[in-house]
């Protein structure tokens, strides 16, 4: 099964692109929805979340708005949530990888808005990163309800540089030019990596090598 790590700055049709590659027979997995599925009552990160930040949990499910009110104001914060997140999210992703692999699935993409900056792209086979002009970002982004450019800039603060995005990848996808364009990129990396003859850049890697841009 080849794995693809899917990333792409806030704003740049990452979303819309992971459908693309639904629509072209891959199996999609995402974070935002795992993490989602662990704050939901029942959700394993309800109970750690909730002793780790009191007054979150409402009904038995991590209110997303007070958590945020708490990352807000206090930026370390993250870094105690990402700690127990992170093993969640990853335990889950294995799991659902190995079913897929026991189904005969041939090509997974791994939707991760963070991927480079949580390591992730060292356990894919290829990133594909999801871009656009950082104008047609901006207003992308600020057409969202409660949206506002100081909360835009914070996002973007805390993400890898589009740029260094892009200079990382192994495939590009550009979101700027329509739909049309997007999909037959999409189109074109998997028929590339499903080829017997690929060959995967980053699988394998000895630690401490750098993987081809």
């Amino acid at each position: 099964m080849i794995i693809l790590g899917l990333t792409g700055s806030i704003g740049m049709g990452k979303s819309t692109t992971a459908a693309m590659f639904a629509e072209a027979g891959a199996l999609v997995w995402n974070a935002d929805a795992a993490v989602h599925a662990l704050y939901a009552p029942g959700g394993a990160a309800v109970g750690p979340v909730g002793d780790a930040f009191p007054g979150v949990v409402v009904d038995g499910a991590v209110d997303r708005t007070r958590l945020a009110g708490v990352l807000g104001r206090d930026p370390a914060a993250f870094g105690r949530l990402e700690a127990i997140v992170h093993p969640l999210v990853l335990a889950g992703r294995l799991e659902a990888l190995a079913a897929a692999g026991a189904r005969g699935v041939k090509l997974a993409v791994l939707d991760i808005p963070l991927l480079y900056e949580t390591g992730g792209d060292a356990a894919v086979d290829a990133v594909v990163v999801v871009t656009a002009d950082a104008d047609i970002q901006r207003r992308r982004v600020l057409a969202r309800p409660g949206m506002t450019a100081d909360r835009l800039d914070a996002i973007l603060a805390r993400q890898l540089p589009d740029a260094e995005k892009r200079r990382r990848a192994d495939f590009i996808v550009d979101t700027g030019h329509g739909l049309a364009p997007a999909r037959a990129r999409v189109e074109e990396i998997v028929g590339t990596v499903l080829n017997p003859d690929w060959m995967p850049p980053r699988r394998g890697l000895p630690d401490g090598d750098e993987p081809p841009h």
